[in-house]
């Protein structure tokens, strides 16, 4: 035979009621009994100080009070009246001047002495007393207009005469809405009656002062054709070094593998044709954007990189941008919509950084939230652009070639490739013509060239 147990307690107030269940089980199902056992107990009342607080009902608290000692008192104070939360700091501060007390401290003589000087104390008294029916107080009086405003209120009435007037009075809808187009009285007119009048195309059926205005339908512009670029032909093209790919297009293109990515990674840095390199929306992710960062430092022809629209994060966008410091060849960048849209202060100063030291970028496609970084990047990307031009025009100089006049009067040919780089001559004044020779001179050197001779004189621009 086996015995189950089992006790609950429950506090109900200051009444505790255990109940005790015992069930006596035989081995077999037949005879089955059960006892139950209730006992209640009830708990003592709460005491303070080991007394019922029953005891502390007669008690005087003006006499406790005088009792205490005057620290006693002020902790006493500290405790019953805490701070107000809902005051400032400076104002919860307690009166911390020691002075000696007066006398003994009696509560209801001070009582009695604060209820007595508020009704002794008078009121201030008033500039002007109370009088019922009358507004006490200055009137509010709207200030003078000034001669400006005055002239600027006044209405100018115009006598058009009884023509102008027959006109406007037998005038349709649909004239006076001209009219009011052509004068600028565009508050008197809706958005299609507007630029039917400006397009001079007629009122529209239906809409007239009361008529609503329907929404215009959007123009259907077709979807544009998918993209049909064979990926493993130009991934062959790219590492076989193709002099006719250089402008790799892979925007739009679906479910390309990693590994593809990586084989067009790989064939990068001894590909020297590939000008132009486009992966917007392809699926990008930060594994294989790491390949392309490495074949980025190797690559010595790229110039343009698009990889907007992707799952690159940030990190990898900045790994990205230093790996341009080292080819120096990419001139724009576009990394735009990613992943993460916000890329954080830490990552917009880093790229800052890496982007003012690079010489050779243009064009950064990357979306700043900061104005500091937006400003400092906008400014290089600016000073690159100017030196770039500088450089251009240093070019074109260079190559406009100065012949003497002696050679000009022997009709010798210059090649239309040098002629054509230099602008549209000058007049220059009239000098000696050098004496001729037999054998014409040669090209005399650049104009920018030191070592020209200074005796003889540069002829005119060619």
């Amino acid at each position: 035979m086996g015995t189950v147990e089992e006790t609950y307690e429950s506090e109900v107030r200051r009444k505790v009621t255990r109940t005790s269940y015992k069930i006596q089980e035989d081995m077999t199902d037949e005879e089955t009994s059960s006892t139950t056992t209730t006992t209640t107990m009830t708990t003592q009342a709460a005491k303070l100080y080991g007394k019922d607080l029953s005891v502390y009902d007669d008690l005087d608290v003006d006499t406790l009070l005088s009792q205490l000692s005057p620290e006693e008192i002020s902790l006493l104070a500290k405790e019953v009246d805490p701070d107000d939360n809902l005051l400032p700091p400076s104002q919860r501060c307690s009166y911390e001047c020691e002075k000696e007390p007066t006398g003994p401290l009696d509560r209801k003589k001070l009582i009695e002495h604060i209820n007595k000087q508020a009704l002794e104390t008078p009121d201030r008294p008033e500039a002007k007393p109370f009088v019922a029916g009358v507004i006490r107080g200055k009137k509010w009086e709207p200030p003078e207009q000034s001669e400006k405003e005055r002239e600027a209120d006044e209405q100018i009435a115009i006598d058009m005469g009884d023509e102008y007037e027959h006109a406007l009075n037998d005038a349709t809808q649909e004239e006076i809405i001209d009219l009011a187009a052509i004068l600028g009285f565009h508050s008197m007119m809706n958005q299609d009656q507007y630029h039917a009048s400006l397009l001079n195309k007629g009122q529209p059926i239906g809409l007239g002062w009361d008529g609503v205005t329907k929404a215009t339908q959007p123009k259907a512009y077709p979807a544009e054709p998918p993209n049909l670029t064979d990926i493993d032909k130009t991934i062959r093209q790219v590492q076989e070094d193709d002099h006719t790919l250089t402008d790799l297009n892979w925007n739009n293109i679906k479910n390309i593998s990693d590994e593809k990515f990586e084989s067009l990674f790989e064939a990068l840095p001894e590909n020297t044709h590939l000008e132009v390199l486009n992966l917007t929306n392809v699926g990008l992710t930060d594994r294989v954007a790491l390949k392309l960062a490495e074949a980025l430092e190797r690559n010595q022809t790229l110039r343009v990189l698009n990889m907007e629209t992707n799952f690159v994060s940030p990190p990898v966008i900045v790994k990205i941008v230093k790996a341009l410091l080292k080819s120096r060849t990419i001139e724009e960048l576009r990394a735009a919509n990613q992943r993460s849209q916000v890329l954080g202060n830490k990552i917009e100063m880093e790229i800052t950084q890496l982007v003012e030291a690079n010489p050779s970028l243009l064009r950064l496609g990357l979306h700043l939230e900061y104005n500091d970084a937006r400003h400092r990047v906008a400014s290089h990307l600016q000073r690159n652009i100017d030196r770039r031009r500088r450089e251009i025009q240093e070019v074109r100089c260079a190559a406009t070639i100065r012949l003497p006049r002696a050679s000009l009067k022997q009709n010798i040919e210059v090649p239309e490739s040098i002629s054509s780089l230099s602008p549209s001559p000058s007049p220059q004044p009239l000098t000696p013509e050098p004496p001729m020779s037999e054998t014409p001179e040669p090209v005399a050197p650049l104009s920018s060239d030191p070592s020209y001779p200074a005796d003889e004189t540069p002829s005119e621009p060619i």
